[in-house]
């Protein structure tokens, strides 16, 4: 059984745009980091001109699409009957992005199937974690 779930989602920008004001996106959970979502948005519609990925907690989005979370780099919160709201900061700008809620619900269904809410833990390799993180210290 695959441990990565990959959903591609229609993005409307709504600000910080460079002239693009609907965007493909692709979300990314893999159960080997299962408090982690990515997003990705392709290199067309990014100020830099390469491929950007944002990675925040599941824990965010799950509770965004109910509520205004976040008050970092990404903020969630809902927007009228079917539309999330995802805000991105960065030192360039600001990106606000609407994403249908039936799309991150399905995804957020389908990563919950694979690492069940409150369970994350028992999925987490702390010893390959640990050696990653003394091998790229050095």
């Amino acid at each position: 059984m695959s441990t990565v779930i990959e959903q591609a989602v229609e993005a409307r920008l709504v600000a910080a745009a460079p002239r693009m004001p609907t965007i493909p996106a692709t979300l990314h959970y893999d159960g080997r980091d299962p408090f982690a979502v990515r997003m990705s948005f392709p290199a067309p519609a990014t100020l830099e001109g390469v491929e950007v990925y944002w990675t925040f907690a599941r824990e965010l989005l799950t509770h965004g699409v109910e509520n205004a979370v976040g008050d970092g780099d990404v903020r969630v919160r809902p927007y009228g009957f079917d539309r999330t709201v995802l805000e991105f900061h960065a030192p360039e700008g600001t990106a606000i992005v609407h994403v249908q809620t039936g799309d991150l619900r399905r995804f957020l269904q389908r990563t919950t199937a694979l690492v069940p809410a409150g369970q994350e833990h028992l999925h987490v390799d702390l010893d390959q974690d640990l050696a990653d993180l003394m091998r790229d210290a050095c």
